[in-house]
């Protein structure tokens, strides 16, 4: 439900910082990174990021699992701070399937599709793997719609990928290249209609487009044998928008454990990221270092795992360099069969880039501030198993501190663009989640999920634009390897955001969106697929003054060779 739009109209940041205000203190940082309360920033263009590669079957569109990932996997992932945002569709998305990847005799394909609101699909996928240790492969997609929700053209978008991936396998590792670029191009449209005049507004007033660039090396252990397993990934991505505003990141992440014993394991994990975030005037040299030491203890009752999570910040925009140390407890009991409860405790610092704001929203303001966000504390505990009959489940509590916590908020006085809004204080965090699961085989699977969200905070009037509750319910069926249908619900509810020129709160109303993608194979080499989305119809609005398109479809055909 993200829309495609993020603007970057090179709005004065003197405007902004005259209107706004009383409410905005200074942007220096008082102790600790923290920032003075709800620092206005406003940020710009977001990218969206190609998958990680993984085999040669994998391909831009969702790629049909293997029987081993089709396993239930009941464990919730320690959401950063995207609190409650599941995916849900802005626009048409191609269905999930295609024949190539349900038939390994043919791991090529070409795809085009077609749908309402002028929208094209077109894509492709070509691998080389002929038995020797070295596997390449490319994919392109392009999928866009001409016109959008509202006023035609000044509400379309597009998107572009494409990935070129290289694999050289040997029986001690396997080392993997990957170069991915990425377009987004969108407009924003969420301008008032009362005072945009008879003329309206000009798409070329309102245009952004994003570019990313990206490219990563890794190598990994893949010898069962060895008495050390490890993995090492680094790689370098550069973001530009239309208005020569960019963020370049370098990122080296190091995984590797070793077997003392038979029950006794030594892990640990480090990070390094050197990030510079250009914006006009504004060059911000950010970086994060983090080493996390563990040590995990197994048996057939229970699983501890303690250790250390330290982590180092600059930013010399800021004047910001710190070091945090936080502790890191797991505990998972097996009191029968394959019911677990769990609980733990631990913290960390959670990097904010320009990047990753506009994978939240992309309508951000110019030259927003960017701050870390820490997570002095989460104390969490619950419940997780199969209960028989293809069923499981997970239950989790979870309460946690933050300081900088981030919200968006439109600003002022141009309401169609967001600002992040940080609360400098300590904010705290309830998280009440739960999860059941139906698996038949590899015919039928069923979730149901839902996350409730209590927000505690110090400073901020509102968590703004975060929901009180996200809810989802995914389904997949297969009949006779022929026809594959999905089907899911996605609910969200509470999410406020305020008019800072009328200074008006609004709820915004809860969100339904339900979608259904078909695969139909008439052959072994064609296959003809339709995406229904959105089907209630509802002109959503996941952020103030942006609706979604209503009821949209993309239809067509894949050729597999």
């Amino acid at each position: 439900m993200h829309h495609p739009n993020r603007s970057c109209l090179l709005l004065s940041s003197l405007l902004l910082s005259t209107t706004l205000f009383a409410q905005q203190r200074p942007t220096r940082p008082t102790k600790e990174g923290e920032v003075e309360t709800q620092e206005i920033t406003i940020e710009k263009s977001r990218k969206i990021e190609l998958p990680p590669a993984n085999r040669i079957f994998n391909r831009i569109p969702s790629v049909k699992p293997s029987a081993e990932q089709r396993k239930m996997t009941y464990e919730f992932e320690d959401r950063k701070l995207t609190v409650g945002d599941p995916r849900i569709t802005p626009g048409v998305l191609a269905p999930s399937a295609t024949q190539a990847e349900e038939n390994p005799a043919y791991t090529n394909y070409v795809k085009l599709g077609a749908g309402n609101y002028s929208s094209f699909l077109g894509e492709g996928f070509v691998g080389i793997d002929n038995g020797s240790n070295l596997s390449l492969e490319a994919s392109a997609q392009h999928l866009s719609s001409a016109i959008g929700p509202v006023d035609g053209r000044n509400s379309g978008q597009s998107d572009t990928r494409a990935r070129v991936t290289g694999k050289y396998l040997t029986d001690a590792f396997k080392l993997q290249a990957d170069l991915g670029f990425d377009r987004n191009a969108y407009g924003f449209y969420g301008y008032s209609r009362a005072f945009a005049g008879n003329e309206g507004v000009s798409r070329d007033a309102i245009r952004q487009r994003l570019n990313i660039v990206n490219f990563k090396v890794g190598i990994e252990n893949v010898n069962a044998e060895n008495a050390i397993d490890y993995s090492l990934q680094t790689g370098i991505t550069n973001l530009r928008d239309l208005y020569n505003a960019g963020e370049l990141d370098w990122g080296t992440n190091f995984n590797a454990s070793l077997g003392i014993s038979d029950n006794f394991f030594a892990l640990v994990a480090a990070d390094a990221y050197v990030t510079q975030r250009t914006d006009g005037p504004i060059v911000d040299n950010r970086n994060l270092f983090r080493v996390k030491p563990t040590f995990k203890y197994t048996s057939s009752l229970f699983t501890i795992t303690a250790g250390i999570n330290a982590v180092n910040q600059t930013d010399q925009r800021q004047n910001i360099n710190n070091t945090r140390a936080f502790p890191v407890v797991d505990i998972d009991v097996v009191p029968a069969g394959n019911i677990h409860f769990f609980a733990g405790l631990d913290g960390d610092i959670n990097r904010n880039t320009l990047r990753s704001f506009l994978g939240e929203n992309k309508w951000l303001a110019p030259q927003v501030l960017l701050v870390n966000t820490v997570k002095s504390l989460d104390i969490y505990g619950g419940s997780k198993g199969a209960l028989g009959g293809g069923f499981s489940y997970e239950g989790k509590v979870s309460f946690a501190r933050y300081r900088n916590f981030s919200t968006f908020n439109n600003t002022l006085p141009d309401t169609s663009k967001f600002f992040v809004l940080y609360d400098g204080g300590l904010a705290q965090l309830l998280t009440v989640s739960g999860q059941l699961s139906y698996a038949q085989k590899d015919k039928f699977r069923s979730t149901l999920k839902g996350d409730f969200f209590r927000y505690g905070l110090d400073r901020l009037e509102e968590a703004w634009g975060r929901p009180r509750f996200a809810g989802s319910w995914t389904n997949s069926y297969t009949l006779n390897k022929k026809l594959f249908i999905t089907a899911d619900l996605y609910f969200l509810e509470g999410i406020k955001n305020k008019n800072l020129v009328t200074n008006t709160v609004y709820t915004l109303k809860p969100i339904y969106d339900l979608n259904v993608k078909i695969d139909y194979f008439l052959g072994k080499q064609v296959a003809a697929f339709v995406s229904l989305n959105n089907i209630i119809g509802q002109n959503y609005q996941r952020y103030l003054y942006y609706p979604t398109q209503g009821l949209n479809f993309l239809g067509g055909i894949s050729y597999s060779f």
